[in-house]
């Protein structure tokens, strides 16, 4: 073949969604493997010209399996899948609210706290949302020089008010407890979350506030990069047995066994995870785990971590898990202290629906908690219905989804460090 000739096949004809194509015939198979000649590049300056675009995915797979197989398309999909370098923050319109959450009895924040909402107000011209407990600190509540953008603040209660379509954006100041507060406020679409490093690990709060004056500008103009963190969306379904009454002639209330039961039922939204554990008992967790409505396993230990990617570098991380980057769509299972040898942290697609209930022949209750909170009892014939949310939480970057989380690894878990070995000079060899 000479240099100005350029080989290109032809892809295949698309393939129906019942795959009745019938026979492939001799003259298409010619006509995919035909030479055709290109007149206006060579194959050299192809090669040499070439750059792969920037990405974080690998190559789609086709999805043609010989003459006649191929992949059902399936129209309602759980997920899309996007590449992570292309992740951009944008606004349909400039941003007038900003929700800012502080860490409540810190007192090394009321300066940073006092600083942030000054530059919101009267810098930036925005509208400051903040809870009522934070201005119920009497360091703020008693600062008279401060007393004149406290009132122009709007406040809200954490149960009491819906705010979820008055905020533009959040800033936390605080820890990784600040970000998971943050989540737990918008049980559907959650704004970008702005976090900024004034707790102990930080593993999620990328950001320094020694610069926040550019930082916060450089979000305003839509200029950052955002991380989608998954969250899960749990069902949990309880059973409220009851012993039917009856009233007899002297208007006495007696019971006659018979049970009456009710269903109540509760959801959340979970950033890290949901862990369900013996709780006081001394007994084994004995709870049965479905997947799709299928049985895979009964977990006898102290209990099971069910988390979600930005969860497994959490408890998950501490009970055992690996750690995954939170652009993978996946879902973390992982044993707290299970009574067997063989019983490893999997991870499943993200797709799947998982139930956890307590065994038939379990001695004792569960304990259940999400993201640390709202812990409660779990009971015979209570369920808990695990997966995947539609309604992530879109992290600010401080650089780039893959260089934050590395940084964060190196930085707050020490991953892999250990001191490095010493050269072996020839010398050296020589013993």
């Amino acid at each position: 073949m000479d240099g100005g000739e350029e080989v290109r096949v032809e892809a295949a004809p698309h393939c129906c969604s019942t795959c009745d194509g019938g026979e492939v015939s001799g003259r298409s198979l010619a006509r995919r493997s035909r030479k055709t000649r290109s007149l206006s590049t060579s194959s050299a300056g192809c090669s040499s010209d070439y750059r792969r675009p920037q990405s974080l995915h690998g190559p789609s797979p086709v999805t043609t399996f010989g003459p006649k197989a191929c992949m059902l398309q399936n129209p309602h999909t759980v997920m899309h899948i996007q590449d992570p370098a292309s992740q951009r923050l944008t606004w349909n319109k400039p941003p007038k609210s900003v929700l800012v959450i502080k860490k409540i009895r810190d007192a090394s924040l009321l300066q940073p706290f006092k600083e942030l909402c000054i530059f919101l107000t009267q810098v930036k011209d925005l509208i400051v949302y903040v809870e009522n407990k934070v201005l119920e600190d009497p360091a703020i509540s008693d600062d008279e020089n401060f007393g004149a953008i406290t009132k122009k603040f709007c406040t809200f209660r954490d149960d009491l008010d819906d705010i979820s379509n008055r905020i533009d954006f959040i800033i936390c100041l605080g820890g990784d407890g600040t970000l998971l507060y943050a989540s737990s406020l918008f049980q559907e679409s959650v704004p970008p979350v702005m976090a900024f490093h004034l707790g102990s690990l930080g593993f999620l709060t990328p950001f320094k506030f020694d610069t926040y004056q550019s930082q916060v500008t450089q979000i305003i103009e839509g200029n950052a990069a955002i991380v989608l963190r998954s969250r899960l969306k749990v069902r949990v379904l309880k059973e409220n047995c009851e012993k039917k009454a009856r009233v007899d002639e002297n208007c006495i209330i007696l019971t006659n066994g018979d049970v009456e039961s009710s269903r109540k039922a509760a959801q959340y939204q979970v950033l890290n995870e949901v862990v369900v554990d013996r709780g006081p008992s001394s007994y084994l967790s004995n709870v049965d785990l479905f997947l799709d409505g299928h049985l895979i396993t009964t977990v006898q230990g102290d209990g099971v971590i069910v988390s979600t990617p930005t969860g497994s570098t959490a408890y998950a991380v501490a009970a055992g898990a690996s750690m995954i980057h939170p652009n993978v769509p996946a879902i973390m299972i992982t044993p707290i202290c299970p009574h067997s040898l063989s019983f490893r942290p999997i991870v499943v697609p993200a797709g799947v629906e998982l139930k956890i209930m307590l065994s038939r022949d379990a001695r004792n209750t569960a304990w259940v908690s999400f993201d640390g909170r709202k812990r409660q009892e779990i009971c015979h014939g209570d369920s808990i219905t695990i997966t995947t949310s539609c309604f992530p939480v879109p992290s600010i970057c401080f650089r780039d989804p893959v260089n934050d989380w590395f940084e964060s690894l190196a930085q707050c878990l020490h991953w892999n460090v250990r001191k490095k070995q010493n050269y072996l000079s020839s010398e050296d060899e020589e013993f």
